[in-house]
């Protein structure tokens, strides 16, 4: 458990930050930026929930994606080392059930005749935005895996793909099953 009494510590004046390790690291460093991103996919999904009240089975999933993204954070946050206790880590049951997820709402579907541009309702534009930050945090995960000595669990790695396929699903699911998408037409404005 999870127990925090006091919220500054000043242990950060002089712009490091403990993983989960101990080790202190720059702010700046690529590990820090990875789970950083995901707490803010996280928070931009916070922002779609005060839209999906009316939407339980939807508003359920994204709640678990919350906290499946706690995970990957404490994942991120504790990078594997021989010889060291497991910690938390992001599994592949975790991708499983996402991709269950995203079959069940893509089922319903119109089916796509054009790219969709971000919008529609506020609970669809607002999944577009928590997708492109999605994307950025999958980005910079795939970045930190590819370093020397900076291990990244693969399930992490699959879990953030699948998420941002997810949130663009969600978005066309809350945007009236894609008959309110707001479709792409090349050249319009020529």
């Amino acid at each position: 458990m999870v127990v925090l009494n006091r919220i500054y510590t000043k242990t950060g004046d002089d712009g490091t930050t403990a993983l989960g390790t101990g080790e202190r690291r720059p702010k700046y460093d690529l590990r820090i930026e990875a789970y950083g991103t995901v707490d803010e996919t996280n928070a931009a999904i916070g922002v779609v929930r005060l839209y999906t009240a009316e939407m339980p089975e939807l508003d359920a999933m994204l709640g678990r994606i919350q906290n499946d993204l706690f995970d990957l954070g404490a994942d991120l946050a504790v990078p594997e080392r021989e010889g060291k206790a497991e910690r938390l880590r992001v599994v592949a049951s975790q991708v499983e059930r996402l991709e269950r997820d995203i079959d069940m709402l893509n089922d319903k579907l119109a089916p796509l005749t054009s790219f969709v541009l971000p919008g529609g309702t506020p609970a669809a534009a607002h999944l577009h935005v928590a997708r492109t930050i999605c994307r950025r945090a999958e980005r910079v995960i795939v970045e930190l895996a590819a370093q020397p000595g900076e291990p990244v669990s693969a399930a992490g790695i699959h879990y953030m793909n699948r998420l941002s396929d997810f949130l663009f699903v969600a978005s066309r699911a809350v945007n009236g099953n894609g008959a309110g998408d707001v479709l792409w037409v090349p050249g319009q404005n020529r």
